[in-house]
């Protein structure tokens, strides 16, 4: 076994170095490659979409002509026969009442409830926390039997304000879960300052938990706004009229008539419809990611 002497090691440690910036080298370059492979999974099928909702109607039924690019130009007729000729505004209007509504309705909710489970600590707090998030993991396909049932027994059957009181049954646990765990991240010393200038639990939260709070609400407010925008099993089950859908139940119904698809009104509607969500995401997702990052090392 050979030793290093003293006067290897200035030798040594250049080649150590020049292994380690090559290691590094291959790491982002590997980094990039998956990361452009990801991408291009990811995009293909907005990237079709768009495609499908600019070749007309004759170029999309012709199974031979090139799926990617359209062939005979570009058109924008799917978008405006869409606007005009179908109750695609309806929808829209529908669904952005009923997501402001119950966004709202979430938020006002999970915060208060997470605020008191969070910092108000009481006997059976943890266990009532724990219980919340559980509701959330119960599937749609076993509470739309008996959400049925209560919406037709209040009245609200085809009706988008039954929506409003049932789609808070999904976001508000989760939403308070995740604020929960944003709660539990505050230091304590702002309580007890608070409390010694006098402040009550109300002025608590507003005053200081709520600004401080600001990333972990803007999550929950961005995943109710999510699920909101896109549930599809409760208005195919609780609405059957076009002047009370919804988009994501509305323009499946609206454009799909038996085996007829209109599959260029379809993409078009598709891309309207994602167009919010996307927004938000765009802007807030710094917020998003802080915010459930509390709730997940936190709670």
């Amino acid at each position: 076994m050979t030793a290093i002497t003293v006067g290897d090691v200035p030798q040594v440690r250049p080649r150590l170095g020049a292994s380690l910036r090559r290691n590094r080298r291959w790491a982002l370059f590997l980094s990039y490659v998956f990361l452009i492979i990801f991408a291009i999974f990811f995009l293909i099928p907005p990237y079709y979409m768009i495609v499908t909702s600019l070749k007309s109607n004759a170029e999309v039924a012709h199974m031979a002509s090139n799926p990617w690019f359209p062939v005979n130009g570009i058109t924008f007729e799917h978008f405006r026969t869409l606007v005009t000729d179908t109750d695609f505004l309806i929808f829209f209007k529908n669904t952005a009442i009923v997501t402001v509504c119950v966004v709202a309705i979430t938020m006002v909710v999970s915060v208060l409830a997470a605020f008191s489970l969070g910092r108000m600590k009481f006997w059976g707090s943890g266990i009532l926390a724990t219980g919340i998030f559980l509701t959330y993991l119960v599937p749609d396909s076993l509470l739309f039997i008996p959400l049925f049932q209560i919406v037709r027994w209040l009245g609200l059957l085809n009706s988008y304000w039954g929506m409003v009181l049932v789609y808070p049954t999904l976001t508000v646990p989760f939403c308070t879960w995740i604020m929960i765990g944003y709660f539990a991240s505050i230091p304590k010393e702002l309580d007890e300052a608070a409390m010694i200038d006098g402040a009550n639990h109300m002025q608590m939260l507003t005053r200081i938990f709520i600004p401080v709070a600001l990333p972990g609400i803007i999550a929950a407010t961005i995943f109710a706004f999510t699920v909101s925008w896109a549930a599809f099993v409760y208005p195919m089950a609780f609405l059957y009229s076009s002047d009370q859908q919804v988009l994501t139940v509305g323009t499946v119904t609206s454009l799909i008539r038996a085996d007829v698809y209109q599959w260029g009104m379809l993409m078009a509607g598709a891309l309207i419809a994602a167009a919010p969500p996307l927004i938000i995401y765009a802007f807030l997702m710094d917020y998003y990611i802080a915010g459930l990052t509390a709730g997940a090392t936190k709670g």
